[in-house]
This record gives structure tokens, sequence and C-alpha cells, in this order.
């Protein structure tokens, strides 16, 4: 199954999860390393004083090339996913969640950590654990061979 995992750079369980889907036999997106031998997108990459900048330079920010490099692997990544596994982070991954259930992927969040979030309701399913995830994409994964045969 191909894997689209949402999270950031600042969430530390993101890269176990993508070890433990890998080693499940999953194809799974890591968008900090999206790429053999490249490291995933960072603001710092298109200006290091990226933290002072205003709206309007932000806005323009998204169009410098390695933004829209990096946007384009990511959005490539996300359409040709099967399943989404949100690791509750930032904006952005909640954004890619949201894109994913708009346009019928499952998505699977895990909730180790997080806090109440009403808009959950709209996931697949709801995991209280790395271990809870596995078993509910194995589930998912044996539905999905049934409808082939």
């Amino acid at each position: 199954m191909k894997i689209y995992v949402a999270s950031s750079w600042r969430n530390n369980q993101q890269p176990m999860v993508v070890k433990v889907l890998r080693e499940a036999g999953h194809e799974v997106y890591d968008f900090r390393r999206p790429c053999p031998g490249e490291l995933g997108f960072q603001w710092l990459d298109v200006d290091p004083k990226w933290k002072s900048w205003n709206p309007l330079e932000f806005a323009n920010a998204l169009n410098h090339p390695i933004a829209q490099k990096a946007f384009t692997t990511d959005m490539t990544a996300l359409m040709e996913c099967d399943v989404c596994v949100l690791v509750p982070c930032g904006r952005s991954a909640h954004l890619e969640a949201g894109w994913a259930v708009g346009n019928g992927k499952h998505l699977f969040i895990l909730l180790d950590q997080s806090e109440p979030e009403l808009m959950y309701a709209m996931a697949d399913n709801l995991c209280l654990s790395l271990r809870d995830l596995m078993k509910k994409l194995f589930h998912l994964n044996m539905q999905q061979v049934q409808v082939i045969d």
C-alpha cells in the first residue's frame, strides 16, 4: 500500500512511524527524505531570514523554485497515495490530511499524544497507538485484497 505520512519536522514520532510502516512492506513517502540522497524542504533553504518575513514576503516565497519543487514533490506523493496517516503536528500536515479526505483517500490519525480535535471525525480510523495503526492498516489491506479477488 502507498502511504503518505503527514507530519512535521517538530514531531519526533514521524521517523519511527515511517520506519515501522516500511518494515511492514508499505511504500511510504517521507517528506524528510523525499528522494534518495535528498533532504526534505525547509524554509531556511529559501531564505535564512525566513522567520522575519512579512506576509508579502511569505506569499512571494511560495513561488520560489525551491518551494515550488518541494510542493510538487509532496503533492505528487499525496495524489498517488492510497492512505494518508496523520501524525498530528502542524498546519501543513492538517491541510494534507484534509486534502486526502476530500479526494477520497483513507485517513488514519495516530492519536498517541494529540489534543482533542473535532474535525478528526473525518478520519476513517482513529488509532490509539502505532500498534493499533498497524492492525487497522492490515485489515484495510486485507479488505482491498478480497475486493480484487
